[in-house]
């Protein structure tokens, strides 16, 4: 079992040098570069990651949430390399390989979804324009119904449903803005349930043109906003009433980052459509839209030319890693550890919030929580800190006012407590009271 092992300073001269080369190599607008942060990853194991100059660092992102059975997980890094030896790529809507077959048959038996029918994609993004499209042909209707806060992507169609302003101005004028977007409540008020569904209801009714609700179980980018409990269902039942297919979106939360294989598990609902990706193949790039059988239907079947699809459609060895990955979610009862998480997250946070005035909540589910600070700059100096101390945080926020705790869910609990008395000690130091 490894810990944080920080050798000199952060970032070492290693990763100053490749920030350097960055720089004048990448496209303006992607990384981020200061004299104080970014680190270079050289590799990771389990819950642990490795920079170019060899500092260790205890991982409470995962990697945006990807690596829940941990990073470089040997059964899903094995499960790659047979697959690479003996089929790398197919033709995945013309000649389909056996695995593609496999990994469809092993999701048709795990997701909340009825009778579902499944399209394989690369990113999440991708995952939520084939919901979309699906949307529009099973009901008729263009227009969707999304929340403000929402982030599914940033490809021109989950621009157009997102909820993030500051993703949406640059191209506004490029945008139908045909969306309808309403407040995702918070648990914290429990009261805005009600109000959630009420203005849902009145904006189904006053536009007719609405054909579909998307919607995150909790939402991730905009700081880990948990909504109260039965506003899921209140969502499911409003959707049926109205006549509109439920798009869930749990690219972030699913396969058992908060406490149950997928978030709308916990209040018992089940989707028309459900958007995955992030944590499916622990790595590789794939994802999946889940399609309720009788709506998936709404498209033709293909007549030799599919109508959506792409060259990495069900890749081989997208389709072994999540197999593998998959599998060991389950041998290792991934959702229970992400459960028993959850109350030493609590514990450890609520205190922290009652020691800082600069921490104004910390909220969560499972092994998913987020830690909210009065300003993006003190959010920002803590998560600079912690990387100086060797633990690795995730910002977020729609004014970058949140840190997103999301570890490996093989983390063991004497790393979490000690990734979690070292954020503890850098919040105090970045901040002080």
């Amino acid at each position: 079992m490894n810990f944080e092992s920080i050798a000199g300073e952060i970032p070492g001269p290693r990763s100053r040098a490749l920030a350097a080369s960055l720089a004048t190599t990448e496209t303006r607008g992607v990384t981020y570069l200061a004299d104080d942060f970014p680190v270079f990853w050289a590799w990771a194991e389990g819950a642990t990651v490795t920079d170019v100059d060899g500092n260790r660092y205890l991982d409470l992102t995962s990697a945006f949430g990807v690596a829940v059975a941990g990073h470089a997980n040997p059964a899903v890094t094995r499960a790659i390399a047979a697959q690479a030896a003996r089929l790398p790529h197919g033709m995945g809507d013309v000649h389909p390989s056996d695995v593609k077959v496999a990994l469809l048959e092993k999701l048709s038996e795990i997701v909340p979804v009825d009778e579902p029918r499944t399209f394989l994609c690369s990113s999440g993004a991708e995952s939520v324009e084939f919901a979309l499209k699906t949307a529009l042909l099973a009901t008729g209707k263009p227009n969707i119904l999304a929340f403000n806060g929402a982030y599914h992507g940033l490809s021109y169609g989950t621009l157009e449903i997102g909820g993030i302003e500051k993703f949406r101005e640059p191209w506004r004028r490029q945008l139908r803005n045909t969306t309808t977007l309403v407040d995702f409540p918070n648990r914290r008020s429990p009261a805005s349930a009600e109000r959630a569904l009420t203005a849902i209801a009145n904006a189904l009714r006053a536009d007719p043109a609405i054909g579909a609700v998307v919607a995150e179980p909790l939402q991730g980018r905009a700081g880990i906003i948990v909504p109260p409990d039965g506003f899921l269902r209140g969502l499911r039942a409003l959707c049926d009433e109205n006549r509109v297919l439920l798009i869930l979106d749990e690219i972030y939360t699913g396969f058992g980052r908060t406490g149950t294989l997928f978030a709308c598990e916990r209040e018992g609902v089940r989707p028309d459509m459900l958007c995955l990706g992030k944590a499916l193949a622990g790595g590789f790039p794939i994802s999946a839209t889940v399609v309720r059988r009788d709506v998936a239907e709404a498209w033709e079947p293909s007549r030799g030319e599919a109508l959506h699809t792409s060259t990495y459609l069900g890749n081989p060895m997208g389709c072994a890693a999540a197999l593998a990955n998959i599998a060991e979610i389950e041998r290792l009862d991934l959702s229970a550890r992400a459960r028993a998480c959850e109350p030493e997250f609590e514990r450890r946070l609520e205190e922290l919030r009652g020691a800082h005035s600069h921490i104004v909540d910390v909220r969560g589910r499972g092994a998913l929580w987020g830690v909210e600070f009065k300003d993006g700059a003190a959010a920002a100096g803590c998560a600079v800190r912690a990387l100086q101390t060797g633990v690795i945080v995730l910002q977020s926020g729609l004014r970058g006012e949140t840190l997103t705790l999301a570890p490996p869910l093989v983390i063991e609990p004497v790393q979490l407590g000690r990734a979690l008395d070292l954020l503890c000690a850098a919040a105090r130091e970045a901040v002080p009271a």
